[in-house]
């Protein structure tokens, strides 16, 4: 049995370093994907993760598989496909730490995940099943993922879901707005940003935004605020949960990520139903996903940046 399972892309981030003396922008190249990071920052903590879905059979795609083995991950759901390029981030970083993202996708290897190709033994096995929208911009990919949500949740599985929109990679902001919000009535768990309130909801507040992806059925809903932490939207009402300081941040990338991994984690250790999750409970989470950002953002990179539980441990006792 698998404590948290995630389903989507993996790809390279390829981040920016800087400027050499000859005035070239450098790049490091770093292991990412929005699910990747989850169920890296998730198994970091302790759960048993893995991951299904889709990269080439290139030096990327065997990097990313590496990486995952080497964080625990169980890749079983992986497949590296000879026919298609892993997909490439190229991710700018400003010096507040916010970024501007360029994808090499046309297509990505994680947009051709077909259905038979989906490991189902992992998938009806699974306490929790994570899914975000990148996989539904493109067809096979889209129906896959239907798919995949539909089987895991008749299996019983908690399901989970983060948009994380990525503006580049749909025709239109209509379109993205039709398929991100289709997947919605499945959903159990769920994250946005602040910044896709408007875009999930049609509402620019954060709690009258939780409050109607509440009525549609969601359970647990997170509104991610950046530093200022994160609001919690349960059957009991709403709850601001204050974030921590970070004196020097270095990378924003994979805070998100790595805040709902945490919090899938402490929702994985609860032996209650998510219906018998209190406010109280659920913004103690919240702050354990707060303090698990905090430590990600302060190091380069996302999937490196991820901490231990002890260092979780730590950064909420000061």
């Amino acid at each position: 049995m698998y404590d948290i399972t995630v389903f989507g892309e993996i790809l390279i981030d390829f981040t920016s370093q800087g400027i050499n003396e000859n005035g070239q922008m450098l790049y490091a190249r770093n292991p990412g994907g929005a699910p990747a990071n989850v169920a890296v920052a998730a198994g970091k903590l302790g759960a048993h993760t893995a991951f299904i879905g889709k990269a080439g059979r290139d030096m990327h795609g065997e990097f990313l598989q590496s990486v995952l083995k080497r964080e625990n991950v169980d890749t079983t759901g992986l497949i590296l496909d000879e026919q298609y390029f892993t997909t490439l981030a190229f991710v700018e970083v400003s010096e507040t730490g916010e970024r501007t993202f360029s994808f090499a996708r046309k297509p990505g290897a994680d947009t051709k995940l077909q259905k038979e190709e989906v490991e189902v033994d992992i998938l009806d096995n699974t306490h929790i099943f994570h899914v975000g929208s990148l996989s539904l911009t493109e067809q096979p990919a889209r129906d896959t993922t239907f798919y995949a949500v539909k089987r895991a949740k008749n299996k019983g599985s908690i399901i989970s879901y983060d948009p994380n929109y990525r503006v580049s990679l749909w025709k239109d902001e209509e379109v993205a707005k039709q398929h991100m919000r289709s997947l919605v009535p499945y959903v159990d768990l769920m994250k946005i940003s602040d910044e896709e309130t408007v875009l999930l909801t049609d509402c620019k507040d954060i709690q009258e935004a939780a409050e109607a992806l509440y009525r549609q059925g969601v359970k647990i809903v997170a509104v991610t605020l950046g530093a200022k932490g994160a609001y919690i939207y349960c059957k009991e009402g709403g709850s601001m949960v204050p974030g921590f300081t970070v004196t020097k941040p270095e990378d924003t990338n994979g805070a998100g990520d790595s805040f709902w991994g945490g919090f899938l984690y402490k929702i994985s250790t609860s032996e209650k139903q998510l219906d018998e999750l209190t406010i109280k409970e659920l913004a103690e989470y919240a702050r354990f996903g707060n303090a698990v950002a905090s430590l990600c953002v302060a190091k380069k990179g996302a999937i490196p940046a991820m901490p231990r539980l002890s260092q979780v441990e730590e950064r909420l006792e000061n």
